[in-house]
């Protein structure tokens, strides 16, 4: 069966184009992109598959291989009204915004603008806590609940964007809806989206910048990302996934009035391949640089990734497991690789990379019944990568296309 790549120029072309170099006496190799081992009916009939068994109304593949985006394909709809999903119809990104962020983050850090292992207080010029204004919780969160515990002030960027903390998913989730820190910071890891909001707000109050039109300055208008942006734009409209639960139930695509870098951004699953062969090429950034983003710099020993401030194990199931710079780093038979989910109740996605071959899958669903399907279809694309499956999802049964 042939390979695929709709990146690649067809053969007959490139054949032609050799002949008509020739013919001018100046005979040069065309450049074609390198293909990937992905086929296309074979793949296909996966998604098919995958997609009938768990009942995804959509789902969106990207596939990068060496650092080169070779592939995209939507499959199902976009709504309860039928209407196809497409490559670049814009979807809900949810936390795979995270690493998108870890990412304009470290050209910051390469640039002189942050430090990585500098308090975060050395950037305010007020503590933390006093930053209490209803405009403040409604854009960032409730800074106040820190006011008891001097911890916040050994916060730095590495543990935010690690996960290590100490703080609760998001601030609203305690009890008394106040931020809080719940282990000494840098120990270990629990996931925090607020985590990563501090650090847009340090960005942000601290040194003048506008992290959506960061975002919009290095990362997407230079990838060539026109359907994404970190907050709302009307022009999404005509072309916008809605979501389906659970349930089959359709959800409607929320118009992010906010940036929040711990999720609002909104993408196309054209627009995410061509961000994760930016990301594991690293461009923009200097080798080690680079390195840092998906080196595990911190040990995963928790059970699951969720819920996110649960007991730590005293010997960890998942050895090769580290928390990254916005992403998370393993090794499996191919070696090292990392990878970023995405989650809401209408959304599944997920993000896997092999460092050595600069290979990547990028799934974009807009039914978060899709997630049970997500290692088989990694596994027909990338092959066995020793991904912790159930680190990620826990105890849910996943899908397969063997009997």
């Amino acid at each position: 069966m042939p390979t695929l790549t709709p990146c690649a120029w067809p053969r007959r072309a490139a054949t032609l184009l050799l002949l008509a170099f020739a013919l001018s006496g100046c005979v040069q190799t065309p450049v074609i992109s390198p293909q990937p081992s992905v086929h296309a009916q074979s793949l296909d009939d996966t998604v098919r598959l995958a997609m009938a068994a768990t009942g995804t109304r959509g789902l969106a593949l990207a596939v990068v291989d060496d650092g080169q985006l070779v592939f995209t394909k939507a499959y199902g709809v976009r709504n309860a009204s039928g209407d196809p999903l497409q490559e670049d119809t814009v979807m809900y990104g949810a936390s795979l915004t995270k690493a998108a962020f870890g990412y304009l983050v470290m050209q910051l850090v390469e640039e002189g603008k942050l430090g990585l292992d500098v308090p975060m207080a050395n950037y305010l010029p007020q503590p933390l806590p006093s930053y209490a204004s209803p405009d403040i919780v409604r854009r960032y969160s409730a800074f106040a609940g820190l006011a008891r515990d001097e911890r916040w002030r050994r916060l730095t960027a590495r543990m935010l964007l690690t996960h290590s903390s100490g703080f609760a998913n998001f601030y609203f989730l305690e009890p008394d809806q106040q931020l809080r820190i719940h282990f000494e910071p840098g120990s270990r890891y629990a996931y925090s989206g607020d985590g990563l909001i501090l650090l847009q707000f340090v960005l942000e109050q601290g040194l003048g910048l506008d992290v959506g039109a960061e975002m919009n300055r290095r990362i997407f208008a230079p990838n060539g990302m026109s359907r994404s942006s970190l907050i709302w734009r009307p022009d999404f409209r005509p072309n916008l996934a809605d979501g389906f639960t659970l349930d089959g139930l359709p959800e409607p695509h929320d118009e992010r009035s906010r940036v929040r870098v711990s999720g609002s951004m909104d993408t196309s699953i054209a627009d995410m391949g061509l961000l994760a062969a930016s990301y594991v090429r690293g461009d923009g950034l200097s080798a080690a640089a680079r390195a840092e983003l998906t080196r595990p710099q911190l040990p995963i020993t928790t059970r699951s990734q969720f819920p996110s401030l649960q007991p730590t194990l005293a010997t960890t199931a998942f050895p090769s497991l580290g928390a990254g710079l916005g992403v998370i780093a393993f090794t499996g038979p191919q070696g090292a690789g990392f990878f970023k989910g995405g989650h809401n109740d209408s959304t599944a996605n997920m993000w896997v990379c092999i460092e050595a071959k600069k290979r990547c899958l990028v799934m974009l669903s807009n039914d978060v019944r899709a997630e049970p399907a997500f290692p088989a279809l990694v596994r027909s694309i990338l092959g066995e990568t020793g991904l912790p499956w159930t680190w990620e999802y826990g105890d849910m049964k996943f899908w397969s296309p063997e009997p």
